[in-house]
């Protein structure tokens, strides 16, 4: 066994690595040849596959290299001709009814990454049953074709943004008068919602939109410390949101036109409002374990089944396929829309955003306002610990045998669906009206020495008291 067939491991949503270190060709091409494996045995190989890559350093060339095994391997090719945002190259997967496709992206990861995603037939990520199939092809030779397949190269740009275009109303965005700052975060968003407000006469600012594949300065995450420069455009340039996208854009961030951020709990909840008020579609909305409950109660205000699931937005999908899914989220920016694809989409999102300011004729900051005027305050936080593998054991451990109170809030329950979630007694809250519930969360990584901390309260104060005792229960060894 070669130590390149090692390397490669399906996660979730593909394999990702280290440019030059593990992600190299010779690499690539091991992983590529697990999917053609796949797609030969249990896809319809002759529908082809669709292959797309972001901006990052490289990405083109590994995208023609997995399109050569490809058709090495007879499997037809549908190669973009350019830079293609990942919802774009889904939306291509499900129009075209291709077996399935390959998107060369590490999403919001730090510039030295890159990856190589997989899509299937139904225009979003594979299945856990789908990625555990690929990857058991890692270790098979995959067998050539006595004559390759062809490779064509297209564009899968326009069908995408002619139907994210569809989605919204232009005219109205246009007449509102609003100015918006677009952050593409140097990624694959590049020229698309520009494009789409600069053919509709909406006023608007692009930024870092070129292509730079060191993401200077920054991940491409749509987060603090990487927004900042968003922030200080939007007030700069008198902008009345900032719409931010991802390295592949298929997560959303948002700052109001104050400067500040409007985090993914905050769009959810807003996005999730505004199709049950003033759209009306069908369907169950959902959310992850380690995301806000204003979600529950705009859910039960509108008399829609929430579903709670884990953290990963193969949740999501996975309910999308199941089941009639109006929206669902998770805490890192990827929301779902199942009308459009059961797929993350920061593009389509952040023109929803833009169309509900048009429609409710208000700035983002004050979209933001009605929602927590009507729903109660809900703040949150979240901290990355670091810390040694036997102080992450210890912790989890002491957490699962039971805690009576953190930073002397009463523990009421606790939950257990992904991590270990406390729901606490505040005093802080008892006085607010609508307040919302203070909870607490702690979930271990499976792979690194890393334990995340999260929160919601009814005030950043709150959060800032408990996450700060939740750190000191995780490194002092004892009841914070």
């Amino acid at each position: 066994m070669t130590e390149t067939k090692t390397v490669v491991k399906f996660g979730t949503d593909g394999w990702r690595g280290i440019i030059a270190d593990d992600f190299t060709y010779a690499n690539v091409r091991v992983a590529a040849a697990a999917i053609a494996n796949y797609v030969l045995a249990h896809e319809d190989a002759k529908a082809g596959v669709c292959i797309g890559y972001d901006t990052r350093f490289g990405s083109r060339s590994f995208a023609k290299a997995v399109a050569e095994v490809m058709a090495g391997a007879g499997i037809p090719v549908a190669l973009a001709s350019g830079i293609t945002p990942t919802p774009a190259l889904s939306f291509a997967v499900r129009g075209r009814k291709a077996a399935g496709g390959v998107m060369i992206t590490s999403s919001h990861n730090p510039a030295e990454w890159n990856g190589v995603k997989y899509k299937a037939s139904y225009g979003g990520s594979g299945k856990p049953s789908i990625m555990t199939s690929i990857e058991s092809y890692l270790e098979k030779p995959l067998s050539k074709a006595t004559v390759p397949a062809v490779i064509e190269e297209v564009d899968f740009n326009p069908e995408y943004i002619a139907a994210i275009t569809r989605f919204v109303d232009l005219e109205s965005i246009k007449a509102s008068g609003f100015k918006f700052l677009i952050d593409v975060m140097y990624g694959a968003g590049r020229g698309v919602i520009a494009g789409i407000f600069a053919k509709a006469g909406i006023p608007f600012v692009e930024i870092r939109s070129e292509i730079n594949p060191l993401f200077p300065g920054i991940n491409p995450e749509p987060i603090l410390p990487h927004i900042k420069a968003t922030q200080e455009t939007v007030v700069s340039e008198r902008c009345d949101a900032g719409l931010v996208t991802d390295g592949d854009a298929d997560r959303i961030g948002a700052v109001d036109e104050h400067g500040n951020v409007v985090d993914a709990h905050k769009i959810l909840s807003l996005l999730m409002y505004w199709l049950l008020e003033r759209k009306k579609w069908p369907g169950e909305v959902t959310r992850a374990f380690n995301t806000t409950k204003m979600a529950d109660r705009i859910a039960a205000k509108y008399g829609r089944k929430l579903n709670e699931h884990g953290i990963g937005f193969k949740y999501v999908a996975d309910l999308m396929l199941e089941k009639e899914i109006l929206i669902g989220g998770e805490e890192s920016g990827g929301m779902g829309i199942s009308r459009h694809l059961p797929e993350r989409d920061g593009l389509l999102n952040s023109l929803l955003l833009a169309n509900m300011m048009a429609d409710e004729k208000k700035t983002l900051g004050e979209l933001v306002a009605t929602l927590q005027a009507e729903f109660g305050e809900h703040q949150y936080g979240r901290v990355d610990m670091h810390i040694a593998e036997d102080v992450k054991q210890s912790a989890i451990a002491r957490a699962k045998a039971g805690v009576a109170s953190f930073a002397g809030m009463k523990v009421l329950r606790v939950e257990t669906l992904d991590g270990i979630k406390f729901f606490l007694e505040n005093p802080d809250c008892a006085g607010k009206k609508n307040a919302a519930e203070t909870w607490l969360l702690l979930r271990a990584s499976g792979t690194e020495p890393l334990l995340r901390v999260y929160c919601e309260s009814c005030s950043t104060e709150s959060v800032k008291k408990v996450l700060k005792a939740a750190q000191a229960f995780v490194l002092a060894g004892g009841a914070a």
